[in-house]
């Protein structure tokens, strides 16, 4: 038997993190690995020995990295100080920890938005640093920019395996449906959801004509996994869609109000911030690694999600934590 592997998952209750689990309770968990799936509760992660006192407890040989503060592009534009402290804080106390304990290998969880925001498209892994990213969340963008300075530098030094995925627009069961200030794709469902049950109006924030790749959260657990048994790279690797996957927000939405069978009126409320128009990502360099990997229909998958919400609609998150 293979020796046995510890996989210490941080933000383990998150919506990439349910997806692990989701996914390696249906089949992908090894005999010879052990999961754990690590919450705010089990340890504070901004405090350096908070964070030690997790790795002595499960002494873990391989950490995907997923916690973080988090928010949508509202939460951005006010806190941006805030999610640079926090976030750096926390991705240095996760990588520190695993080098001091001997993790072999860690994933860390980045994020399209730390791209330039003046470049050409499609944006591809050589392009993260080359321009300050956009300014609605610079504050989260550059924090996670420096978890690829981190993991360069702990390779360069000691030779560790520390790597990064770069995902775009998650989207899933136990998203955050935070109605404020969460992600377009949950925010959107929410809003369905309310509508129908009130019998009013179906309103969509924006224009509705920026374009976003959608990935839903149990492809991405599955292609995490992978970076985590066979991505040797440390150079981060972007998970994704194709380019001619990508849809705009008001096809999103009317894909949302299709799964949701909501039959009322909608209007776009041009007065709200569109964000960035577009991010489209190269998904090149994973369809070299992986040419027959297949994505769940985007209909298919947000019907899932819209159903997981509307049946666990009392206990699912509907706010921002504070």
């Amino acid at each position: 038997m293979a020796d046995k592997q510890v996989i210490l998952v941080t933000g383990g209750t998150g919506l990439v993190g349910k997806a692990i689990e989701y996914v390696v309770e249906n089949g992908e968990k090894r005999p010879n690995e052990e999961w754990i799936f690590a919450s705010s509760k089990d340890a504070d992660l901004c405090d350096a020995d908070s964070t030690r006192s997790l790795f002595e407890k499960y002494k873990p040989t391989h950490v995907i990295h997923l916690a973080a503060m988090v928010g949508g592009l509202y939460r951005n534009l006010k806190y941006n100080l805030d999610f640079f402290r926090k976030n750096m804080m926390i991705n240095d106390n996760v990588l520190a920890a695993s080098h001091e304990f001997g993790v072999k290998k860690v994933v860390s969880c980045l994020s399209t938005c730390i791209f330039p925001d003046k470049t050409t498209y499609p944006i591809d892994e050589t392009m993260i640093h080359n321009g300050a990213p956009h300014d609605s969340n610079f504050g989260y963008s550059y924090a996670k920019r420096m978890i690829d300075v981190l993991n360069r530098g702990y390779n360069q030094s000691h030779g560790a395996k520390f790597t990064a995925v770069i995902p775009t627009n998650v989207y899933g069961p136990h998203d955050n449906f935070d109605l404020e200030d969460g992600h377009v794709l949950p925010g959107l469902i929410n809003k369905a959801y309310c509508a129908k049950r009130d019998g009013k109006e179906f309103v969509i924030w924006g224009t509705g004509l920026p374009r976003r790749q959608f990935i839903y959260s149990r492809d991405l657990a599955r292609l995490m996994i992978w970076v985590l048994r066979n991505y040797e790279e440390i150079e981060p690797i972007i998970l994704s869609v194709s380019e001619e996957d990508e849809v705009s927000i008001k096809e999103a939405a009317m894909t949302v109000i299709e799964a949701a069978d909501f039959k009322g009126k909608v209007t776009f409320d041009t007065s709200k911030s569109d964000g960035q128009f577009k991010k489209t990502a190269s998904n090149e360099k994973l369809r070299k690694y992986l040419p027959d990997f297949k994505f769940t229909p985007f209909k298919e998958a947000v019907k899932e999600t819209v159903e997981w919400f509307e049946k666990n609609y009392e206990t699912a998150r509907k706010e921002s934590a504070k």
